[in-house]
């Protein structure tokens, strides 16, 4: 009977796909990808001993347009999962790196037009990343992420279309289930010398569960102009505020039981909710000249956030606590200057790139009672005054030589070291000076070979190390409950190895196959979590290995299917005490964790399938999700069981005087699934998961003119 629960949702899956004749297929031209991805930029990603996935974003566009988990969808290793939350945005996680995270993203490098959208400390956003200008996403997974830096799991790119002449200007509104409606307007073409893709949106929705309602409006822009053969300056500029979102918190088994919809009470009683605003500006200038090419990137940013949290006035009484409202407020920048030499060595050919990079990051982090008097959900007392620093200076180095007709040789290092500091300006009777510093530092090599089998076949092997050090997130609340950073959390450190083989056919089929094996030392995990405040610790050697399958297939001229599979062990390594299971607040972990306990969060598959079909003009598509079920506590004893879904998508475009009109229309958990769409890790009061949404629908319409 286990065997078969544990299967279940894969067997759904098989029932619901589509039943399609492979027809043969027409001859089709390959798209050359250059991948920046692991810094070759004239190497095609076929020949990297690499898995990497490029996904076409205008493929996705049938959904809200706003979400990036929506187009994200069919990449192995990658879990994007919607908590309905628009307070704590998308949980993303690859390889099982990140699956922890409790706010925003950790563990995977993101990036949004080559400029850093990860913080120095490791923590990033996807809230900025605008789906209605972009062009590509990029996912690298494996030991090459590791040349990122500092918290690179997995590295996310999200590439903004270039402009050209003649490209047309689009408007796009959509409406859906829970009032949820948005507009976008993209403009993008050519004047004159520079190439322009800019794009606004703006969404509302009253959220599937009561007290969610949000708000998010995102402005996207990126000026290109060719000054001189073989110069160019882009100019990279992205606005976002998500003015209020509410926040309805986790739910336990029971009050999932009765009804998913619902926010916890304490949600409500004290008005729980996130408002965060952002701008930001970057500019990157590239110089070719003969063999040698030179990149030069330049960005700063301001952001802030205040959230209310459910803790209660009895909990501050307490002389140490930092109060239950978070408001932080800072600007961060950094500098990126690289040199690549394309020549030969020996006779073949040979790229070397060779730059530094340094960011910095400074955050004014105060807490405020949520209190005044009798009145909840409101901004108290100041409990907390400090001065949070953070910066890094890294330098790297790669090379990639195809040293025989038949192999090619990747191989590079990054040498990473990040500097935190906090200066406490509270110091009251009960709460001493907090002030601390703590610098990691950490050297990563990372080396892989190509053997090319075929024409279209590639084998590969490589390896790598890879550190984490804690977010600021993670270092605002020690285990054991006293005030100031958790200064004494060490860097989580990775050995991964990948073997691989990649093949594709003129066609258009691509299929390609990793295995996988990543030992970690000094893993993060959540040590307490409650009242939407996380405290964490080192847990020791965790245990990351499984299999990843990709396959894209052309069926005739018209028909498409693409298939993603992810077949993950995460587990413990060594025992250790935990909290998990004792009442909240704990500070003496004593609950034991037996080696080879599953890691929380991550569930052991993950099998995603599309099929799409474009007759004439239109655009039908249906999908499969199925996951398989996921633990939420380190004891193993929180557990949201797996799940299938099946969505639907229709799209019809006309032909009118004024440019392509489409209307669009999408359906999403067709069969009106019950499910849990995330978990929120050692939650102290056992609120563990947060619901998948029921049967919803989304109806849009867009509007392509020229301007000409």
């Amino acid at each position: 009977m286990k065997r078969r629960r544990r299967w279940f949702p894969v067997m759904e899956v098989a029932a619901a796909l589509p039943v399609v004749a492979l027809a043969a297929p027409a001859p089709a031209t390959l798209d050359a990808v250059q991948v920046q991805a692991a810094r070759v930029h004239a190497v095609d990603d076929f020949d990297l001993p690499a898995s990497i996935t490029t996904q076409d974003v205008d493929a996705h566009g049938n959904g809200r347009g706003v979400l990036v988990s929506e187009a994200l969808g069919g990449v192995p290793g990658l879990l994007a999962r919607e908590r309905q939350n628009l307070a704590q945005d998308t949980q993303l996680s690859i390889r099982g790196f990140g699956a922890r995270s409790t706010f925003g993203v950790r563990g995977v490098r993101l990036l949004v037009d080559g400029v850093p959208a990860t913080m120095p400390d490791g923590q990033g956003q996807l809230s900025h990343f605008n789906l209605l200008g972009a062009q590509r996403i990029d996912v690298l997974r494996g030991p090459f992420s590791a040349l990122y830096g500092n918290s690179s799991g997995g590295v996310v790119q999200l590439w903004s279309a270039d402009g050209q002449a003649g490209d047309p200007w689009r408007l796009r509104a959509s409406a859906g289930s829970d009032n949820s409606r948005s507009l976008g307007l993209q403009l993008r073409g050519l004047a004159g010398a520079m190439r322009y893709n800019v794009a606004a949106s703006d969404y509302r929705t009253d959220g599937w569960r009561r007290h969610s309602a949000a708000r998010r409006q995102s402005l996207n822009a990126r000026l290109g102009f060719e000054m001189a053969p073989g110069q160019r300056l882009d100019l990279l500029f992205n606005v976002l505020d998500a003015p209020r979102a509410q926040d309805p918190l986790g739910l336990d088994r029971t009050q999932v039981r009765e009804d998913p919809r619902q926010a916890t009470a304490v949600a409500s009683l004290y008005d729980t909710r996130k408002s965060v605003r952002q701008a930001q500006a970057g500019a990157v200038y590239t110089l070719q000249r003969s063999r040698q090419t030179w990149r030069l990137m330049a960005y700063a940013g301001q952001r802030t956030v205040a959230q209310f949290l459910a803790i209660p006035p009895a909990a501050q009484a307490n002389a140490l606590h930092a109060g239950g409202v978070i408001d932080l407020d800072g600007g961060y920048g950094g500098v990126d200057a690289r040199w690549a030499w394309h020549g030969t060595l020996a006779a073949r050919p040979l790229e070397l790139v060779i730059g530094a990079n340094a960011d910095r990051q400074r955050q004014h982090r105060s807490g405020h009672e949520n209190f005044v008097g009798d009145v909840l959900g409101v901004r108290g007392r100041l409990r907390r005054d400090q001065r949070d620093r953070v910066g890094n200076v890294d330098s790297f180095a790669q090379a990639w030589w195809q040293f025989a007709p038949r192999w090619s040789l990747l191989a590079g290092a990054r040498h990473s070291r990040v500097d935190f500091r906090s200066d406490d300006r509270y110091i009251a009777a009960g709460n001493p000076d907090d002030s601390g510093r703590r610098q990691y530092t950490a050297t990563t090599p990372v080396a892989g070979v190509v053997f090319r089998a075929g024409q279209d076949l590639r084998l590969y092997a490589s390896a790598g190390r890879g550190f984490e050090t804690p977010t600021f997130n993670e270092l605002g609340y020690r285990a054991d409950g006293g005030a100031g950073l958790a200064l004494d959390l060490s860097p989580a450190t990775s050995r991964t190895l990948e073997l691989g083989a990649k093949w594709r056919i003129q066609a258009g089929t691509r299929l390609d196959l990793s295995l996988f094996h990543t030992d970690t030392d000094d893993e993060l995990a959540v040590a307490s979590n409650s009242g939407g405040r996380s405290s964490y610790r080192n847990i020791g050697a965790t245990r990351r290995r499984g299999m990843e399958l990709g396959w894209r297939q052309p069926i005739g001229e018209a028909q498409h299917l693409q298939l993603a599979w992810t077949w993950l062990q995460a587990s413990v390594r060594e025992g250790y005490l935990t909290c998990s299971g004792l009442p909240a607040p704990c500070t003496a972990p004593r609950n034991p964790v037996a080696p080879g306990t599953a890691l929380p969060g991550v569930p052991r598959q993950l099998l995603q399938a599309r099929w799409d079909w474009r007759p004439d003009r239109w655009q039908l598509a249906a999908e499969t999700v199925a996951a398989g079920a996921t633990t939420s506590t380190d004891l193993g004893d929180g557990r949201a069981p797996g799940y299938a879904l099946v969505n639907l998508e229709a799209a019809r475009q006309w032909h009118t005087a004024s440019g392509p009109l489409r209307l669009f229309a999408r359906v999403d958990n067709v069969l009106d699934r019950r499910y849990i769409g995330s978990v929120i890790v050692n939650d102290g009061n056992r609120r563990y998961y947060e619901p998948g949404a029921d049967r919803s629908w989304t109806l849009g319409l867009e509007w392509q003119w020229s301007p000409h």
